[in-house]
């Protein structure tokens, strides 16, 4: 018999747990206000996730993980046309893009993305549907649930401090001119290089979140990280109608920045030139 509920009654913790020790198999179908995601799991396991947020095309998975660029994801999802993941991967470790283990910990930390982004929200619609199964052309990896609840515990306390110290994601952002923002004594990971590509004045951080395919929590995160670091810092976004302030503070905070007048990346290149 098939579990229906809300999230407000069963969380996804309590999901999980349930799926955990009862060692189900089938798939767990969840729709939030940002999409629809789809958990498979076999006998107590999560061994697949499929959400509508992003692209889950093996080529997209792995420029995501860092292991193709994205000009060779493009160029391999066009060639690949309908070719099922499975026989895809094949041919790119045979062509020697990537290893199997590449593809492995790719799959494997996608899933934990999508899974992870769940923990988050607190309404939305869930359906599980006994011995339900991924297709078999799919790459499946087997992954233990209990570190999993530990984690997305974690990241629901990181979440409500992120949302304390980012209540606004309808902010943009631009570089500062600070000098101790040393870009070449920071390790960026490619997540945060892909949010950096597309900070500019006129981009919202809900709209550089929605470009890229991140949810709310992933790209607080980043931006967190990047306004500690002294990288960035938020202003109103250009061509956004005028807001009266409610303080001083914040009018520091919004006042509207000089007009680029070049791209990101050759600002970035700029910068690192003279450090």
């Amino acid at each position: 018999m098939a579990l229906k509920g809300n999230l407000r009654d069963f969380s996804t913790t309590q999901l999980l747990n349930l799926i955990h020790l009862a060692r189900k198999t089938g798939s767990l179908t969840i729709q939030v206000p940002a999409g629809v995601t789809t958990l498979y799991f076999r006998e107590g396991k999560l061994v697949y996730a499929s959400t509508g947020s992003r692209d889950g095309h093996l080529a997209s998975v792995l420029a995501r993980a860092g292991k193709l660029t994205e000009e060779q994801a493009k160029i391999i999802r066009t060639r690949s046309g309908t070719t099922a993941d499975k026989e895809l991967g094949m041919l790119l470790i045979s062509a020697g893009h990537v290893t199997q283990q590449d593809i492995v910990l790719s799959v494997r930390g996608d899933v934990l993305d999508t899974v992870y982004g769940l923990f988050t929200w607190s309404d939305g619609i869930f359906h599980f549907e006994p011995n339900q199964l991924p297709s078999d052309d799919a790459i499946t990896v087997p992954i233990d649930l209990e570190n999993i609840i530990l984690e997305g515990s974690r990241r629901v306390k990181e979440w409500e401090r992120l949302q304390d110290e980012l209540p606004n994601l309808n902010v943009a952002l631009k570089f500062t001119d600070r000098p101790q923002a040393q870009l070449r004594n920071i390790n960026l990971s490619v997540d945060e290089w892909r949010v950096i590509s597309y900070i500019n004045p006129r981009n919202s951080i809900k709209q550089i979140a929605q470009r890229i395919g991140m949810d709310d929590f992933q790209i607080r995160k980043i931006i967190y990280g990047l306004l500690q670091a002294g990288l960035v810092e938020m202003v109103e976004p250009e061509g956004a109608p005028p807001r009266r302030p409610p303080s001083t503070a914040m009018q520091e905070i919004v006042s509207g920045p000089p007009a680029v007048k070049r791209s990101v990346i050759r600002k970035l290149i700029d910068r690192i030139k003279r450090l």
